[in-house]
């Protein structure tokens, strides 16, 4: 970090200290929502100098901002639109997270997008490509990606020989950003801790504090024992996403913000499977679904239907998955199958509510709004124009406070483990000789943690039994395991299997296989017995049970219930309404 602060840890007792502080104060601001836009107005608030909490009912990104498409993008679907001004913005957001904020877990990513029509479309998809080229200039910056090319049929065989030759023409190659979301956020709430941020997470609203009309604050219940405190401040932001209208009837004031749920499932398959150098583009009868290069393997996405049943899981059906292999296969030379697929995942977009009855026809575009006085609610939005999102909700705290409150200064805040990184991934052979561990494995490290390598290997060190890979998820040291307890806020089996590491979506055991190994190293960290150990790989083992079961369902309802069947480790509870 800059100024030469070292980076907060976000352990155990680390919580306890923040919960403890934010109970003994009046704060300036106390965000609900441990999501991409929540850590953002943390961030943004402590950066600008304010005294800020965050509180997050369950895990950091347990939501919407873990089953994303991973993608930091403008949108090249909205230039059909004509919605030029999101997408600049989005684009002049995906410059500086690739060049100045975080270089280390945002990088270029090559898209094809392969037409099928010889005569008018070249010149219709090329215009638009270009123009989405040109939109992402921004000042002061470079877009950060290669520009567009044009490929015949053949060269576009060449970079992907998975291609069905008779399902295309020709080609147009262009480049977006990728992302891996649930660390981001994580990262991004370190990063606003060590600027002061009061962070915790499974710390649920159950109610808000009220003089009057006007809000003063939350009531919060400590997940983990029960213990409820109350936190005081003059302002409250609700970054909730999908849950903005459940917060609304909890305050009880009358909603000026309507969400809707979408539901988005992806797929993800062995590398191995679709032989390509790039991923691919295609368009679908309602929007368009990538192929998404991710590590060892692919991300297939995404789906766009109506979601009204529970929020927390939302299920994958057996519909869903064959509408993405359908149209997946309808280009592929090999196609796919129900066995190729090592993992599912679903979420649920926060669209703001409009005329249109399609969820894929709804806003992107976010709102803020003063409900009540001291409340501010903040919604609608793309994971990559989360910061523009944060820094509108603070500036509207920024009225409600009896001070003056500096200009928003997040873009020019590298992110923890941003400084440095570039130095030291040219620098990883040497990284590799001193650790003893192959140069693989740095590289996989530092597009993970970045300059923040150092306190995983300082961990090895101490443990060099913690430099072996778990058996079974090879790609993870058994390190990065105990890291995840120690210094990035998880308290639960769950909590690393899932958003910490992806070993629940990128192996066809999907985290069962490591799940006892995994939480052994976790009991030290976290203080558990052999009870707790038992208990946490139990309710692991009957949620991926419950998932697999839900994903051979043919509707959503019927997928809905058989997920719900899989207990929450520790269960939200009914909130106190005003």
């Amino acid at each position: 970090m800059t100024s030469g602060r070292s980076v907060a840890r976000l352990g155990p007792a680390e919580r306890a200290e923040a919960l403890e502080g934010m109970s003994g104060q009046e704060l300036d601001v106390v965000v609900v929502g441990g999501g991409v836009v929540g850590a953002g107005v943390a961030l943004d608030a402590a950066t600008r100098g304010l005294a800020v909490a965050l509180v997050e009912a369950r895990d950091f990104a347990s939501g919407t901002s873990s089953r994303s498409s991973k993608l930091i993008h403008g949108g090249l679907r909205y230039l059909e639109q004509l919605n030029f001004e999101l997408v600049r913005e989005a684009l002049r957001e995906r410059a500086l997270l690739l060049q100045r904020i975080a270089p280390h877990l945002v990088r270029p990513v090559p898209f094809l997008f392969p037409m099928t029509h010889y005569v008018w479309e070249r010149p219709y998809v090329g215009a638009g490509v270009a123009l989405y080229d040109s939109l992402g200039f921004a000042a002061g910056l470079t877009r950060g990606v290669p520009a567009h090319r044009h490929l015949s049929r053949s060269r576009a065989l060449r970079l992907s020989p998975a291609l069905k030759r008779t399902a295309f023409t020709g080609a147009i190659q262009y480049w977006d950003a990728q992302v891996d979301d649930a660390r981001y956020v994580m990262t991004m709430l370190r990063t606003a801790a060590t600027y002061g941020a009061l962070v915790a997470p499974r710390a649920q609203v159950v109610g808000f504090l009220r003089e009057g009309e006007r809000v003063t604050g939350v009531r919060v219940r400590d997940q983990e024992n029960g213990h409820r405190f109350e936190v005081r401040a003059q302002q409250v932001v609700n970054a909730t996403g999908v849950w903005t209208d459940d917060i609304q009837e909890l305050v009880g004031g009358r909603g000026q913000i309507h969400v809707r749920a979408s539901k988005g499932i992806h797929l993800v398959v062995p590398r191995d499977r679709i032989h390509s150098l790039t991923g691919i583009i295609l368009r679908t009868e309602k929007s368009v679904l990538f192929v998404i290069p991710w590590g060892r393997h692919w991300i297939i996405g995404t789906t766009d239907t109506e979601w009204t049943l529970d929020k927390v899981h939302p299920a994958a059906s057996r519909a869903d998955i064959d509408y993405l292999l359908d149209h997946v296969n309808a280009v592929l030379s090999v196609p796919l199958t129900r066995d190729d697929v090592e993992g599912v995942y679903a979420g649920l977009r926060p669209l703001l509510s409009g005329e249109s009855d399609e969820t894929s026809k709804l806003s992107r575009e976010h709102v803020v709004a003063h409900p009540v006085p001291g409340l501010v609610m903040i919604a609608g939005g793309k994971y990559t124009t989360y910061r523009v999102m944060a820094e509108d909700a603070v500036n509207a705290v920024a009225h409600g406070l009896d001070q003056r409150v500096p200009r928003s200064c997040t873009d020019r805040i590298p992110l923890a483990g941003a400084e440095g990184y570039q130095a030291l991934w040219n620098s990883r052979h040497r990284i590799a000789q001193r650790s003893g561990l192959h140069v693989a494995r740095i590289e996989h490290l530092l597009q993970r943690y970045g300059s923040l390598i150092d306190e995983v290997l300082e961990l090895v060190e101490q443990d060099p039994a913690l430099a072996r890979p778990l058996s079974g998820a090879d790609d993870y040291l058994r390190a990065e395991i105990v890291y995840a307890a120690t210094h990035e806020g998880a308290r639960h089996l769950n909590d690393v299997l899932t958003r910490r590491t992806h070993i629940s979506i990128e192996t066809f055991h999907r985290g069962q296989a490591v799940a006892q190994e995994a939480a052994e190293l976790l009991a030290e960290p976290l203080g558990w017995d052999g009870e707790q150990v038992k208990r946490e790989v139990e309710y692991f083992t009957k949620r991926v049970e419950a998932e697999r079961r839900s994903q051979e369902q043919d509707s959503d309802q019927e997928a809905d219930a058989i997920r719900l069947g899989a207990p929450e480790i520790v269960p939200v509870v009914a909130p106190e309404h005003s």
